[in-house]
């Protein structure tokens, strides 16, 4: 045992450390040389912006932030870009920033956090989501009143394990991506018969989805800002079943989007058919070594922070020829956790009724706040109509 001197055989952690510095991941910030000056200087303009990411973000922040990228390569500027594109109006609820990948919420939670709990109306990030497919467990939907619901659509996002985001991926991935997703549809089309169509190759095929009612025109101006549309139409796609009731889409705002859109006022069948088959799709991805992205805080993890959690946005066109001008309107949908938007002109009096939240509840209890909303909308308006009051009939804070 020696007892001046030092052993002659260091500690085996000084003797490999040049080979474990080789092995060990990189800064992706360390590999990409990017010619910026101080955080100060290159902080962003944010006057007259009103997106949720100018109300969140301050210099102390970006400080902290701009050095920063996610594995895949993603950085802090990268994030916020779409909100710096698009400012929005005085009225705007975008969140104004979007996620390259799932790491992108860990590296940036800072922000991330933030974000999710000032839109999703206080929603904590200590919370764990929960998740509940079940629609039996729904109450009502069926029984809409047809003179009021011109159309109902349910829509959910997912993206994939090992693949970054539509905003990021690149055109490899995306193809992959693709690629998985036939395997997927011929194995589901044994159960659901349907039909994949490439949007590159629809010189034949555009009528025929025209006839099922799916819009195949060029990608829309936020799809532009937030890189979604980069190199279109490569790798982007659409599966339709054949009696056309559900709809899956490939690459767009993120890996998949499964919609069902009802003509008429069922919005608890249109919720079944997505529940049924998305189900399917999930087992069909996890049997191909490809599982959704799912994290407990976050519940299904998607491109833009305004649709974590379930991915779900349930929506009802809705016509309201009074409830529309009553000086309480914003009250009631705010109290309801419902947001509209006016579909055609201005003084048109059809919404489109959706889901405020797509996380901190479950994916029935989002169907639920909609269909007791809806219904109580209508009843207000038939109220109005007839000249009576609906002090009655406010609802409370839910």
């Amino acid at each position: 045992m020696w007892k001046l001197r030092p052993p002659l055989e260091m500690p085996l952690a000084t003797k490999y450390k040049s080979i474990l510095e080789q092995r060990m991941p990189k800064d992706p910030m360390s590999l990409i040389k990017l010619k910026r000056l101080s955080p100060e200087e290159e902080f962003p303009d944010l006057n007259r912006n009103y997106t949720c990411m100018a109300r969140i973000l301050t210099l102390q922040m970006y400080k902290r932030q701009c050095g920063r990228a996610s594995e895949s390569g993603f950085t802090f500027d990268d994030v916020i870009r779409p909100g710096l594109e698009d400012p929005g109006g005085p009225c705007s609820e975008a969140v104004g920033c979007v996620a390259g990948d799932a790491h992108s919420y860990i590296i940036f939670c800072d922000f991330f956090d933030r974000i999710i709990e000032l839109y999703h109306h206080g929603y904590k990030m200590t919370k764990a989501h929960k998740s509940d497919f079940n629609y039996d467990n729904l109450k009502g939907g069926d029984d809409f009143d047809s003179q009021y619901v011109l159309s109902c659509e349910v829509r959910v996002g997912r993206n994939v394990e090992e693949f970054s985001f539509p905003p990021h991926c690149s055109r490899g991935e995306r193809r992959q991506l693709e690629s998985l997703a036939k395997q997927a549809f011929t194995q589901l089309s044994q159960e659901l018969p349907g039909t994949y169509y490439s949007l590159k190759d629809l010189s034949e095929d555009r009528q025929e989805l025209l006839d099922a009612g799916v819009s195949v025109d060029s990608p829309s101006l936020v799809m532009m800002k937030t890189g979604v549309a980069r190199d279109w139409p490569d790798a982007r796609g659409v599966w339709i079943s054949q009696d056309t009731k559900l709809i899956v889409w490939i690459n767009n705002e993120d890996h998949l989007q499964i919609v069902c859109t009802q003509k008429g006022c069922d919005i608890r069948e249109a919720f079944a058919l997505v529940c049924i088959n998305l189900g399917r799709l999930e087992k069909l991805y996890e049997k191909m070594k490809h599982p959704f992205i799912w994290k407990d805080h976050l519940g299904y993890v998607l491109s833009s922070p305004a649709e974590v959690g379930t991915g779900l946005r349930a929506c009802c066109d809705l016509k309201l020829s009074h409830i529309h001008k009553h000086a309480e309107f914003e009250t009631i949908m705010e109290r309801l956790r419902l947001r509209k938007s006016v579909i055609g002109a201005m003084d048109s009096s059809v919404y489109k009724i959706f889901n405020a939240e797509t996380i901190g509840f479950t994916e029935v209890e989002l169907l639920q706040l909609l269909v007791d909303g809806v219904k109580l909308l209508i009843n207000m308006d038939k109220n109005l109509k007839q000249g009576s009051t609906i002090d009655h009939l406010m609802p409370a804070p839910k």
